[in-house]
C-alpha cells in the first residue's frame, strides 16, 4: 500500500462500506443498521485481543500474525465507518482526543 493520507484512507473505507451495503441488501433485503456495524466492530476488536494473546504466547492459536494484522486494519476501518454513520468527523475526534490527553499528561 502506498503512503495514503488519512483523508484517502477515510474515503476508501467509506467506499468499501458502500459495497458491503450492496451485498447486505442482496443477501438480507436491507443494509445493516449502525447497531449491527457496532456489534461487528466489537467482535473484531475481541479478535484483536485473542490474536494479541496468541502472539504473546498466552493463548494457544497458531499462525495468528496475519489475522492480527487484518483485524487491526479492519478495526480502524470499522471506527471510520461508525464515526461517519454517527455524523462524527473522525479526524476531528482524533485531534480532540490527542489535544485533551496530551494536555493532561505530565512532561
Amino acid at each position: 500500500m502506498k503512503n495514503d493520507s488519512f483523508e484517502t484512507i477515510i474515503a476508501r473505507s467509506l467506499a468499501l462500506r458502500e459495497k458491503y451495503h450492496s451485498l447486505e441488501v442482496e443477501h438480507h433485503g436491507s443494509e445493516w443498521t449502525v447497531e449491527e456495524d457496532a456489534l461487528a466492530f466489537l467482535t473484531d476488536a475481541a479478535l484483536v485481543g485473542r490474536n494479541i494473546m496468541s502472539q504473546q504466547n498466552r493463548w494457544p492459536k497458531s499462525n495468528s500474525e496475519k489475522e492480527l494484522e487484518h483485524k487491526l486494519g479492519e478495526s480502524i476501518w470499522w471506527l471510520i465507518v461508525l464515526a461517519q454513520r454517527s455524523e462524527i468527523d473522525i479526524k476531528q475526534a482524533v485531534r480532540n482526543f490527542l489535544d485533551k490527553t496530551e494536555g493532561i499528561m505530565p512532561g
